[in-house]
């Protein structure tokens, strides 16, 4: 067993002051612990089917394209306006410190399919949401939003109490 908190580097005043960013960037070079964190995610998901992997741009398409190929399963990126070839649909949210939005391609995602959504942090919830919002307005059922880091005291849960949530660290 391998304590990931120990590839977890805190970054104070990122990318503004009074924030303390979790920079995951430690882990990434352990292939121990990118090993460690995606059996656990496999783990936590009991075996469900899963048709569709979301990575939130750009930290989430580290893992998510690790758990695609694990679950037998497509990868499909949900990044920042203009980052995407095909036609889109968007989705504003708002986050810790300010406001954004994502798109996601018009055909990434077909009627009934079976979705995992992943980030690499919980914080607000709003980036999450509107990934979530994304892949159901494509159709998309989604069984599991997962997280390497999810910072409790920020209440990202909250908004994502229609579902299921998995995050590995939790400070």
């Amino acid at each position: 067993m391998i304590n990931l908190d120990q590839y977890i580097r805190d970054i104070p005043d990122f990318p503004k002051k009074g924030v303390v960013y979790k920079d995951i960037s430690p882990m990434l070079q352990s292939p121990e612990a990118m090993r460690f964190a995606v059996k656990t995610f496999i783990e936590k998901l009991k075996g469900e089917k899963i048709d569709k992997v979301i990575g939130v741009e750009s930290r989430g398409f580290f893992f998510a394209t690790l758990l695609a190929e694990k679950l037998d399963a497509g990868f499909i990126p949900i990044r920042k306006p203009g980052k995407l070839p095909y036609k889109t649909h968007t989705e504003a949210y708002e986050l810790e410190y300010g406001t954004d939005s994502l798109e996601i391609h018009q055909d990434a995602i077909k009627k009934g399919e079976k979705v995992l959504v992943h980030d690499d942090v919980l914080a607000t919830g709003g980036t999450a949401l509107a990934a979530c919002n994304l892949v159901e307005k494509l159709g998309g059922e989604i069984v599991q939003c997962n997280f390497l880091v999810e910072i409790s005291f920020l209440k990202g849960r909250e908004k994502l109490k229609n579902y299921p949530i998995e995050s590995l660290l939790k400070y």
